[in-house]
């Protein structure tokens, strides 16, 4: 008797494990085609203008919270830096605050034979800066072009009619400048300069708000930066085109009626067409969060100025 129950309670014992083995067999993985993948993680590497840098820095952070899976590199160095880098594939976009050179588009195209892209995404307003407390408000082109020239023959704020006694500061003029790798540097020097060489002796600087900090702690220095850089410790010089004539702000409003002389686009390099996901991400800068952006940082959005034009 006890041998028959100890059978029964064995058989039942395997028909439940049978059962329960054959339950577990139920239960089957998704085929991993089913399974949700997580986001690709990719990297958009940039580098070039020092006047744009801030600006693609709060760009990159804002994209971040659009593309999480998106994360875009900024590097400083200047205008020139950035286009080589670009065309030696370090990076797939160039900020650059001026146009990139006939040489410089060849070697491009014979490098990786593509032909490269200038995408508009911003205005910036060149400005000259002097030191809060100096008197001077206006400066005429034939003013900033004696300072800076090769031969130039103005070298101290007397000659321009200014004292700087009452601010304490010496006579001489404290000439601030930027390497020539720069692409500010090179928009300075063609459309101020006439493409004429610098003067020896300037304090050249690496970026443009170690321009305008210089200027800020030197009460006799002259600088040139982009409008987005202005602080408590300096002013802008409103920009006279010849002696005489009334002098003009940087301003949007300035900008965008063609009446600053120093206005100038701001440009995304890229070679041939970008990737999806670069091509996104330029897409987003041209929008209208993006652009709020260029507004946060100072500068004059694409938007604001009409469609194909690039030099308002």
């Amino acid at each position: 008797m006890q041998t028959k129950r100890a059978s029964a309670w064995s058989a039942m014992i395997v028909v439940g494990c049978v059962g329960l083995f054959a339950g577990w067999g139920c239960r089957r993985e998704a085929p991993a085609s089913q399974t949700p993948k997580p986001a690709e993680k990719l990297v958009i590497a940039t580098s070039g203008s020092d006047t744009m840098v801030n600006l693609a820095q709060m760009w990159a952070e804002e994209y971040q919270k659009v593309a999480p899976n998106v994360t875009v590199e900024v590097a400083g160095g200047g205008s020139g830096v950035g286009i080589r880098d670009l065309i030696q594939g370090v990076v797939v976009i160039a900020n650059a605050s001026r146009d990139m050179e006939a040489a410089e588009k060849e070697q491009a195209k014979r490098n990786t034979g593509k032909e490269p892209i200038e995408w508009v995404v911003a205005y910036d307003a060149l400005a000259v800066y002097v030191n809060k407390n100096n008197p001077v408000d206006t400066l005429a082109f034939e003013d900033l072009s004696g300072i800076y020239v090769e031969g130039g023959a103005i070298s101290a704020w007397s000659q321009l009619g200014v004292d700087l006694k009452a601010a304490g500061g010496n006579d001489e003029i404290v000439r601030v400048s930027r390497q020539n790798s720069s692409g500010t540097y090179a928009y300075f020097r063609e459309k101020v300069l006439n493409k004429k060489d610098f003067k020896m002796g300037s304090k050249d600087m690496s970026g443009s708000k170690d321009v305008v900090e210089l200027v800020a702690r030197t009460a006799g220095a002259i600088g040139y930066s982009g409008m987005g850089y202005l602080t408590d410790g300096v002013k802008f010089v409103k920009i006279a085109p010849k002696k005489g004539a009334p002098g003009v702000s940087p301003t949007l409003e300035n900008v965008l009626a063609k009446k600053y002389p120093l206005a100038r686009s701001l440009m995304m390099c890229t070679l041939g067409q970008p990737e999806a996901h670069v091509k996104a991400y330029i897409d987003w800068i041209l929008s209208p969060a993006g652009q709020e952006v260029v507004k946060k940082a100072g500068y004059i959005p694409a938007a604001a100025v009409q469609e194909g034009q690039t030099n308002p």
